[in-house]
């Protein structure tokens, strides 16, 4: 099957990977991509993390999201999972190299695994949560960048690679009891401008999506965290009145993933209702 999909892929359809592709705005931006005819690597960790007080998402939800895309698709082998954890470069490098193993390159890459943990002052924060915040949500994102650029950089010019990242509201908003996420967010958005000019000249862009707040399971443990009775509480915070859906953000990063554009690069934009005005 893979010299088959090497072969089929080959001029006709544009390769992906994306991180936290169980549920969210990554399996939104993996049902996405798919919609727009791509091949797609979706990854996920698939298990709980024992630092985290709250589910993260599972392998039966990762396999869920990769048949409704493939389905979407019509084409058997269109969209895989991969199991590996964003906090290991190792397995990263290994889900860059299965997609460009089966389908012959790659050419978008989309950080979209996250984490939450906070409901404290910093200076309480335990130290395993404070890590597991900064290894997803930052430290995730750098892994995906050294494991994906140089497979973009493989392309033959003129490229149209693009390395894409899911920052947040928070990463401009100084949000009480969510200070690591904070800083793990705005984090994201010096990475993403940083990237975006070191990658000058190469036909490969640098992006960033800034999403307000958004019907997931990371804004439900944010308001378990404030002791808020259900995430529909953080509807008023945004001029458009409602919580945002996934798949709205999710479209965003797939016009961004592709090749028509090509001039926008070291921006992060707000996919946020309005939470930043």
């Amino acid at each position: 099957m893979r010299a088959r999909d090497v072969a089929w892929n080959s001029g006709q359809r544009r390769v992906a990977v994306v991180t936290g592709a169980a549920r969210g705005i990554g399996a939104a931006t993996v049902l996405a991509l798919a919609d727009s005819g791509w091949s797609v690597l979706a990854v996920d960790v698939a298990e709980d993390d024992p630092a985290l007080p709250y589910a993260l998402g599972a392998k039966k939800e990762l396999l869920a999201v990769t048949a409704e895309a493939g389905g979407r698709v019509n084409r058997v082998g269109a969209v895989r999972p991969f199991v590996a954890d964003v906090r290991d470069p190792g397995a990263l490098r290994a889900a860059v190299a299965e997609a460009v193993a089966v389908w012959g390159g790659l050419d978008a890459a989309i950080g979209a695994a996250g984490v939450v943990a906070g409901g404290v002052p910093l200076w309480d924060m335990p130290f395993d949560r404070e890590r597991a915040v900064l290894d997803v949500c930052l430290g995730g994102v750098v892994n995906l960048a050294r494991a994906a650029v140089p497979a973009l950089l493989a392309r033959p010019e003129p490229r149209s690679g693009r390395f894409l990242a899911v920052a947040s509201a928070a990463a401009t908003k100084g949000l009480p009891r969510l200070a690591v996420y904070c800083a793990a967010k705005a984090g994201v958005a010096g990475l993403i401008r940083a990237l975006a000019a070191e990658l000058g000249g190469t036909g490969i862009t640098a992006n960033a999506v800034s999403p307000g707040s958004t019907d997931t399971p990371l804004l439900d443990e944010c308001a378990r965290l404030y002791g808020l009775p259900s995430a529909a509480r953080f509807a008023g915070q945004q001029p458009v009145g409602r919580l945002l859906d996934p798949a709205e953000t999710a479209t965003v990063l797939a016009f961004l993933a592709g090749p028509e554009n090509s001039a926008m690069t070291g921006a992060v934009i707000p996919v946020d209702g309005g939470l930043a005005l």
